[in-house]
């Protein structure tokens, strides 16, 4: 091998041992090596893209240190320093308030091309206070599929909904819709959407809407008379208020709709469903759709690289590997998530699963704000509210629009309260 032609190391670390394997950072500006750190996931999946084509920033070395798991990767960068910290690393959405705060993120200035490969609210989840801090890599999301042995695709729920009052006797379903991946608040979030109410209201920039209405009471309530009640006002078994068998009834052919994670989308594919049929749940309304978080992940630049003399070196990695729709593919290629990039969901190598979860995050998408979402009032938070909700009105026999005036002024004080935090 031509070492000179090498640009790619690999390093294996743990939260203990990052500060002897990065003591001199001055040898970075020495030799261009621009310092990835990534979990023990992402670390390997990188070592492997890299190894096969070593060439992205001419002149630049990239290091990946890998660590033992995803806690060992924030201790690690939450205790960073410039002597120790790296140029680059790969995060968590949510990684970017804090830190932002704590000055150890540095702002981040795509190239137009690149930008506009991603969504405005792909950018919003790596920005604070209107500044970009890195490049989106993935989805984290779920999509609703469908078991296309017994229906076609749906246009809308209320289809969805008639076809299984029309057909749960003859099929022995169990129910409708159901969450198989990621509970009833985070998976069951863009059944209140389809419904018509939301933890929040994205506005076109891709901020919080500190004014619209998240949850409008008489309409939710009055779709979930229509679609989910009988009328009795008893739930009508198509959307259960709970997770639990959700997954294997699917798999066994008991439900026709099941809303997955993208984390698990192997396990569907091993046992035939076509992942083409993955969308984002249908709404009232043909042409309209339940909204889900869509978060993404994202290859952050950190103020340390400055420190070290390769800011520019990171820089150009950000643009041109992590934000490149080749680099996506041939990242994603590997790690069989769903690539942000919208260009790479396209490559004819993404898998029908990737592109399913990306189009869904792409057409339904919102970004997943814990600033709102954990309860900043000190009240009750959007993960223990919704799922409450579904109990109340599926299960309790609750009215639906006590409920779902109760769920508003709840979401509302927790919008009041997290959007200055923004």
């Amino acid at each position: 091998m031509n070492k000179k032609k090498l640009s790619f190391v690999g390093v294996v670390a743990s939260a203990a041992l990052v500060v002897s394997a990065l003591l001199v950072p001055s040898a970075n500006a020495a030799n261009k090596t621009v310092i990835v750190w990534a979990d023990n996931t992402r670390g390997p999946n990188l070592q492997t893209v890299l190894a096969a084509k070593s060439d992205w920033v001419p002149g630049i070395t990239i290091k990946i240190v890998t660590f033992s798991g995803f806690d060992a990767l924030k201790t690690a960068f939450d205790n960073a320093t410039a002597l120790t910290g790296p140029d680059i690393v790969v995060g968590a959405n949510d990684w970017v308030p804090t830190g932002a705060k704590q000055g150890k993120l540095a702002p981040v200035t795509l190239s137009s091309s690149v930008r506009a490969s991603f969504t405005s609210n792909n950018l919003g989840d790596l920005t604070y206070k209107g500044v970009l801090y890195g490049v989106p890599l993935d989805y984290n999301n779920v999509g609703m599929i469908y078991n296309s042995k017994l229906t076609g695709k749906p246009l809308t729920l209320g289809q969805m909904v008639n076809f299984y009052l029309a057909n749960k006797t003859a099929d022995k379903l169990t129910a409708g819709l159901c969450v198989a991946g990621g509970g009833m608040s985070f998976g069951g979030v863009s059944v209140l959407s389809a419904l018509g109410g939301a933890p929040y209201v994205m506005t076109p920039n891709g901020s919080v809407s500190a004014t619209a209405d998240p949850v409008p009471a008489a309409t939710v309530a009055a779709n979930i008379n229509k679609f989910l009640l009988d009328k009795k006002g008893k739930s009508n078994g198509f959307f259960p208020a709970t997770d639990t068998g959700c997954k294997t009834a699917f798999l066994a052919g008991t439900v026709p709709y099941a809303i997955i994670g993208n984390w698990e989308w192997t396990d569907y594919a091993k046992a035939g469903f076509d992942m083409s049929t993955l969308m984002p749940v249908p709404g009232v309304n043909h042409g309209q759709y339940g909204s889900a978080f869509a978060s993404v992940s994202g290859a952050m630049l950190t103020v340390f690289a400055a420190a070290h003399g390769v800011d520019q070196g990171a820089k150009s990695v950000l643009n041109n590997f992590f934000g490149s729709a080749a680099g996506a593919v041939a990242y994603q290629n590997v790690e069989l998530r769903p690539p942000a990039n919208k260009k790479a969901q396209k490559d004819a190598s993404v898998t029908a699963a990737q592109k399913g979860f990306g189009k869904s995050g792409a057409m339904a998408g919102i970004p997943q704000i814990g600033a709102i979402l954990n309860g900043a009032t000190g009240g009750k938070s959007f993960w223990d509210l919704l799922p409450a909700f579904w109990t109340d009105v599926l299960v309790n026999g609750k009215d639906p629009l006590t409920s779902a005036q109760k769920l508003d002024t709840f979401f509302q004080a927790n919008i009041a309260a997290g959007i200055p935090q923004l």
